[in-house]
């Protein structure tokens, strides 16, 4: 999980909480602030999400790229040992 992630969620549920309190208390400023906290928190989960969702298409792609790469080498080999001339 990204850090980014972590962050948002953590920004919130500190958000989450403000905005409550605000709420409870009549206070308009902090219910304010808890929401602006909230959309930052949500946005930066997003982004953790595009991050991690990225990472794991790189890590695929390479993960790909090395099992093709080991299968043509596999195949150099058999061909080689079945015809000797083909070096």
């Amino acid at each position: 999980m990204d850090k980014d992630r972590v962050k948002g969620k953590l920004d919130d549920a500190a958000g989450r909480a403000k905005r409550q309190v605000g709420e409870w208390t009549g206070d308009t400023g902090a219910q304010v602030e808890g929401a602006a906290q909230q959309v930052k928190g949500k946005a930066e989960n997003a982004w953790g999400k595009v991050k991690d969702a990225a990472r794991d298409a790189a890590d695929e792609a390479k993960r790909k790229h090395e099992e093709k790469r080991s299968r043509t080498s596999q195949a150099r080999t058999t061909k080689t040992e079945m015809w000797p001339s083909l070096k």
